[in-house]
């Protein structure tokens, strides 16, 4: 980088070099302080319906920007909705955090619907891409079980005034817009992100992060008694996306994959209990049993569906056991779409199973079902192969006879006692036709030949 000389065995080094070091050396004051002391933003992203995964993941990580002294915490929000609990419990993190909670309705085309519009509602700065929209918060995850009295009604009415005090406390707490909270609630009504801006719903319309951190920078946040000043200038982003736990977890909390799995371990169940010792599918059955029952709990599980199911398989076993001529099979088959379509309780479309997933997997459970019993009759139905009983119908040399129906015979590569015509004489083939205890009965081939056959 600079230039070395020596001279009478004394080394030197030329203004030159030593300029180019002073250089550095300033540098370094400048940037180091710069890099020890820059604020940090945590980022996160959410792009599924609000379940207990997906809510212990964004408390988690509020938990560790407050812990890491960072600036602030921004999470991008595409969600459908989601569970009333889950819901719940990121609103109480956000409200009650140390540091600014900012949420970040992106990318373009995304939407903050149900819960979602709820969560953004809670959070300290709320923001939106164009093209994105919230709102759509009416209750809906309830099991409607109307009586005589019409208490349902009574029901649906209380949850929903319940979840309007809560959206509308919540827009008072952030100074947003309370009536829009109550008619999200109470009307369904659905907003996109530049009327949201207009009537006081969301803080910021930004095209990207980049634009969002512009518009960050200088706002103050009052919460907890706490004033932040965010200085989004010069800010490190830092990206925390969802590990592998919660995704896993996230990925069984889909009803899809939740009504797979309890098929999955009712079917394993079955086949351990019926042929005990193949051990392999009782250790499937018993794990994805589990992870189903996991995955109910997260969900609105309507529990005739699961009987009906659990029924379809019961009709598919007794089919072997009934001669219905198919009948219960189709029964069974019945019974499974309509358990299948009656799993989960709610018109939200992310809390129910697919057509497009019932019609197959009812249709491959069912098939396979049925070609197992086939197999099995099938196995029942066969003749022997080994054993005594396997030798009906085996071919024998006599090789002595008594004249009085009895002898010994040359089968299967051993001698047996065996019992018949009177006259039989050595070297006579005959067939076994039965066992008497440990004796054959046996026929002359000759008795089986059509005495009628004059054939040369």
């Amino acid at each position: 980088m600079g230039r070395y000389t020596e001279s009478n065995g004394v080394s030197a080094y030329s203004a030159a070099t030593l300029g180019e070091y002073i250089v550095l050396f300033c540098a370094a004051l400048i940037l180091i302080p710069h890099m020890l002391w820059a604020s940090e933003i945590l980022v996160v992203e959410v792009k599924d319906a609000i379940s207990p995964p997906i809510a212990s993941y964004l408390i988690e990580n509020i938990d560790e920007a407050f812990a890491r002294d960072m600036s602030a915490i921004v999470i991008r929000l595409d969600t459908p909705g989601g569970l009333d609990t889950a819901m719940r419990d990121i609103i109480q993190r956000e409200m009650n955090a140390n540091i600014p909670v900012i949420v970040y309705v992106s990318p373009k085309g995304a939407r903050a619907a149900s819960a979602g519009a709820i969560i953004t509602l809670a959070a300290d700065i709320a923001a939106m891409a164009p093209g994105t929209n919230i709102g759509a918060a009416h209750p809906v995850n309830i099991g409607k079980t109307e009586d005589k009295e019409g208490q349902s009604d009574t029901m649906v009415e209380k949850v929903t005034n319940d979840a309007v005090a809560y959206a509308r406390s919540i827009a008072k707490e952030r100074g947003r817009n309370e009536q829009w909270a109550e008619d999200a609630v109470r009307k369904s009504i659905s907003t996109p992100a530049n009327e949201a801006l207009d009537l006081g719903v969301v803080d910021i319309v930004a095209e990207n992060m980049d634009d969002l951190l512009a518009q960050l920078d200088g706002r103050v946040v009052k919460k907890n008694s706490s004033t932040f000043t965010l200085s989004t200038k010069d800010v490190l982003l830092i990206e925390n996306p969802m590990g592998l736990r919660y995704r896993l977890l996230a990925a069984i909390s889909n009803p899809n994959v939740a009504y797979i799995l309890m098929l999955i371990g009712l079917a394993g169940i079955y086949f351990e209990l019926s042929s005990p010792g193949a051990i392999l599918p009782g250790v499937i059955g018993g794990i994805s049993l589990i992870l189903a029952f996991f995955a109910f709990q997260t969900l609105p599980v309507n529990f005739a569906g699961v009987a009906l199911i659990i029924l379809a398989v019961i009709l598919f076993i007794a089919e072997i056991k009934v001669p219905s001529f198919g009948l219960l099979t189709v029964g069974g088959v019945v019974s499974m779409v309509l358990g299948s379509i009656l799993l989960f309780r709610t018109p939200e479309l992310y809390a129910q199973v697919s057509l497009l997933v019932i019609l197959p997997i009812t249709l491959f459970f069912a098939a396979f079902f049925v070609a197992c019993l086939y197999l099995i009759v099938k196995v029942h139905r066969t003749a022997p192969r080994s054993g005594t009983g396997s030798m009906k119908g085996e071919h024998a040399e006599v090789y002595t006879w008594d004249g009085r129906g009895r002898g010994k015979v040359f089968c299967h590569g051993e001698y047996w006692n065996a019992q018949g015509p009177a006259v039989l004489n050595p070297g006579d083939r005959v067939e076994v036709v039965d066992l008497a205890g440990m004796d054959l009965v046996v026929r002359s081939v000759a008795e089986k030949e059509d005495p009628r056959d004059t054939s040369q």
